[in-house]
């Protein structure tokens, strides 16, 4: 698809810069917005869509029993799914089983890179309420994402001091090289200013939807560049008030879309298109947001439900309903762990267990006589949609 010389100022420029021993063509991305500007009446309905949507999601939150504990589980689904994109095998079980110092199933790093993950959404959260999203507040999340495990080499909190590409086995043969770092200011400088600027009245999700494809182009990190450029989606939509809390999994979308994701990604930067890209990403928001909504009615569904069978059970019914509102926190726990969190005795603690296995609700997982592991597995297979590792 070849660019109109009406499109061509949304193409940036090409600059050569020698990277170990060969020149290179790297990319300088135009500030945003896009210039010419945007055809938002061709996106309306997707916008439309996606913000009923995302309203939907939002508003089940105030219905929900448990806000923290959705906004738990919702946090580390997308930190699982967005850490698979970038080649991890964890899954949400590998997570929470390591979370629960229950055994875990994958290696280490894997489940490090994750829980990192989760802990720079966690301080990104907390951070907004006192400094706006800004470059000093992506360099602390980043400096979070990468500081232990196999990240820590790559200079985590620090804007990239070398050229790094994109697909290829060096810069001469990428798929995409970045801006050279001496353009990295001015990039980042005009990155930050879109941001904060309000002239342009774009709506929140389209600015975020432009946000997220400029950070990616920029590449400013030497590693962890796609997974902070996820978690900025979902924290400006909360900085906006389009989300009260982050329980968007986009990165479920990208996953199962990964081709067309890097592809449209790629088309922006060499024809301009923008319009295309938006489609695709709002189409991303309606479609996780409907998912997250209907996961989340089918889970207070089967709480309830399970409820109600404990509530049969008479007069042990109070300490089966302790397990079981911990078990939503942590659907994986062990005996001792259950002991320790609910204050009840082990023998207690142990009968029902026992009487929950008996019902159905939770399932032993290790086969040991010692140290036993038990998973609230329906609860567990709703949260596990769409979290099987990529081939």
């Amino acid at each position: 698809m070849a660019a109109t010389a009406a499109m061509r100022p949304r193409l940036g420029r090409y600059v050569e810069t020698p990277v170990g021993g060969e020149v290179v063509r790297a990319f300088i991305p135009p500030p945003l917005p896009p210039d010419p500007p945007l055809d938002l009446l061709g996106l309306l309905h997707r916008l439309t869509v996606a913000e009923r949507a995302l309203g939907r999601l939002d508003g089940i939150t105030m219905l929900l029993p448990r806000q923290d504990l959705f906004l738990y589980m919702y946090v580390r689904k997308e930190a699982v799914l967005s850490s698979q994109i970038e080649g991890t095998q964890s899954t949400l079980t590998d997570l929470l089983r390591f979370e629960t110092e229950a055994q875990a199933g994958q290696p280490i790093d894997d489940i490090r890179e994750v829980s990192n993950y989760v802990d720079a959404m966690m301080h990104g959260l907390e951070r907004v309420a006192q400094l706006p999203l800004s470059l000093r507040l992506i360099r602390e999340l980043h400096e979070r994402l990468l500081r232990d495990g196999r990240g820590n080499t790559k200079e985590p909190g620090v804007f990239r001091r070398s050229q790094n590409w994109i697909g290829g086995t060096r810069p001469g043969n990428a798929l995409f090289v970045p801006p050279p770092v001496v353009e990295l200011d001015s990039c980042l400088g005009a990155f930050e200013g879109f941001l904060h600027e309000e002239r342009s009245r774009l709506p929140a999700l389209i600015k975020a939807g432009l946000l997220h494809v400029q950070f990616e182009t920029i590449h400013p990190f030497l590693d962890g560049n796609g997974r902070i450029g996820r978690l900025l989606v979902t924290l400006y939509l909360c900085v906006h008030g389009v989300l009260r809390e982050p329980l968007l999994y986009l990165s479920l979308y990208l996953k199962s879309h990964r081709t067309e994701y890097y592809r449209l990604l790629q088309e922006v930067r060499e024809h301009g298109a923008w319009e295309a890209w938006l489609d695709f990403f709002l189409r991303g928001v309606a479609e996780t947001a409907s998912q997250a909504f209907d996961a989340a009615t089918r889970i207070v569904a089967l709480f309830k439900r399970d409820r109600e069978r404990i509530g049969s059970e008479g007069g042990r019914a109070g300490s089966i309903l302790q397990l079981h509102d911990h078990l939503q926190q942590h659907p994986y726990a062990t005996a001792t762990a259950l002991v320790a969190h609910t204050g009840l005795t082990a023998p207690t603690v142990n009968a029902a267990l026992g009487e929950l296995a008996r019902l159905g609700i939770v399932q032993e997982v290790t086969g040991r006589k010692r140290g036993r592991v038990f998973a609230y597995r329906a609860y567990l297979d709703i949260l596990n949609e769409g979290t099987a590792p990529l081939a």
